[in-house]
């Protein structure tokens, strides 16, 4: 007896209905039967497939369809485009169709019975996705590793939540001029006075207005003109300016600086932190590898790293990442711990989706594609690091161009922002003549003159004016820092 009972508990719960609302199903349908303006305040996020019993999905979509035609959807019109043996239970379709017309009290609640059709159907959809997780757990293919099934399923997840939301379609000019108005509230607020976020290099955010929402930033160089270091800079004082305020629903929201995402596909995470500790610290990188570093400088260390626990800088080191498994991570950073900025180091190391390696021109363009849509997905700037191909060395002049892009056709086109990092000392510093010949004092005046120097060239901006920023480099430090110029000195003392 007991077994049996058992076995029929076990039954019902294997049986489970799927989430529905029947009621609220017909409601919606009688409301639009009875007053088709009633369609209009659900039409732009609810389609036939969001209705669970059949028979409706049928009815919403013919509805749809004369609406849409400009054409008057009644019970009497719609019955003639439905098939004529469609029925629920003993009732026939035309008795059905009247009984929805007449039983709607009122259409005023017409957008929120389609607020719950909607979301018990992704309710429904979230369970699909949780069926075939399993199934696929239990039966997979050959070729498709765990890591894959997990990527695909939390793609699946965030394109379900994004997909939950009620606010597209068009908006009254009056809520898009609102917007405006908040973003340049906002930006009168923040420090800095920026729309965008604010790398703490004052004449490169003058050119930019910032870091922009949605934008794909490329950041380009040779080797050994100072890229990461560029981007770890930019990462951490957007990190250390970080200042957020709790919302009423308990979420929250950034009000200064931002939460960033650092994928260091080249260096580890300890190298990464090395590097912002010798910059922040200013002790020599080779000093505190080699422990050539006295008490004070210790001390020092300590107190910065100190302070650096507190910046929410998140670092992922693995290496030989695919563009669906960092889309992925990202995602999921955005979700748990939020993101404003996301650093990529660099392009060139990644993986396309595609397991063929005979066409890395293709493969780089599917990866900057997939960048430029998840930088809009997540509407946060994306900084791409990327290498210049070696045709900058056969010229005169070293100054990169957009041609010099590697796999340039792709991360040119669908770039926002192209930035070029350029330190002549380093090529002057290469061409060093005999010590005391005229050459050599003619070198050391040129050196002199650029000691010190980075120049950020804008080489592409969207939204704005390309140009030149010249920043303060120091090597030992691997820092950028903004450039003292005459505009910047006090006034001499007389």
């Amino acid at each position: 007896m007991a077994v049996a009972a058992r076995a029929l508990v076990e039954t019902t719960e294997t049986y489970r209905t799927a989430p529905q609302n029947i009621e609220a199903e017909q409601a919606l349908l009688g409301a639009i039967l009875v007053n088709n303006e009633s369609f209009e305040r659900v039409s732009d996020f609810l389609e036939p497939v969001h209705f669970f019993e059949p028979v409706h999905r049928s009815i919403f979509e013919v509805a749809a369809q004369l609406i849409r035609a400009g054409k008057v959807a009644t019970p009497v019109t719609i019955k003639t485009f439905l098939p004529a043996d469609l029925a629920i239970g003993d009732i026939n379709l035309p008795q059905y169709l009247a009984r929805l017309a007449a039983e709607a009290t009122t259409i005023i609640n017409a957008a929120d019975y389609g607020r719950a059709v909607y979301d018990l159907a992704l309710r429904r959809a979230l369970i699909g996705i949780g069926e075939e997780m399993v199934n696929l757990a239990y039966e997979a293919p050959v070729e498709m590793s765990p890591a894959e099934q997990i990527e695909d399923s939390e793609k699946r997840l965030y394109d379900l939540a994004e997909r939950g939301r009620y606010d597209g379609g068009f908006h009254p000019f009056e809520t898009a001029l609102l917007s405006a108005i908040d973003m340049a509230s906002a930006a009168y607020q923040r420090d800095g006075h920026l729309s965008g976020l604010a790398t703490g290099l004052d004449d490169l955010d003058r050119l930019m207005g910032g870091l922009q929402s949605s934008d794909l930033i490329i950041l380009a160089g040779r080797p050994a003109m100072g890229k990461t270091s560029l981007a770890t800079n930019i990462a951490f004082n957007v990190a250390k300016a970080w200042r957020g305020e709790v919302q009423p629903d308990g979420s929250m929201k950034t009000v200064d600086g931002g939460i960033v995402g650092f994928f260091s596909l080249e260096m580890s995470s300890e190298q990464l932190a090395t590097r912002i500790l010798a910059e922040q610290s200013e002790v020599p990188s080779a000093d505190i590898r080699r422990g050539k570093i006295n008490e004070d400088q210790f001390s020092q260390l300590v107190r910065v790293s100190q302070q650096m626990q507190r910046i929410p800088l998140y670092v992922d080191q693995s290496g030989g990442l695919a563009v669906a498994q960092l889309a992925a991570r990202a995602r999921r950073l955005k979700r748990q711990r939020g993101l404003d900025l996301l650093v990529i180091d660099y392009i060139q190391l990644l993986q396309g989706s595609s397991k063929r390696g005979d066409n890395r021109v293709q493969e780089v363009t599917e990866i900057t594609n997939n960048l430029k849509a998840l930088a809009k997905e997540l509407q946060v700037p994306i900084v791409a690091l990327s290498q210049l191909s070696r045709q900058v060395e056969n010229r005169d002049d070293k100054h990169p161009q957009l041609s010099d892009l590697r796999e340039s056709g792709s991360i040119e086109q669908d770039a926002d922002v192209v930035m070029f990092v350029y330190r002549e000392e380093y090529y002057l510093k290469n061409k060093m003549p005999k010590e005391g010949t005229e050459e050599f004092f003619k070198w050391q005046v040129e050196i002199d003159a650029v000691h010190g120097q980075a120049e950020v060239i804008i080489g592409k901006q969207r939204h704005g004016p390309t140009g030149t920023v010249k920043l303060q480099f120091e090597d030992y430090l691997t820092r950028f820092s903004n450039l003292a110029n005459d505009a910047r000195m006090p006034e001499p003392y007389r």
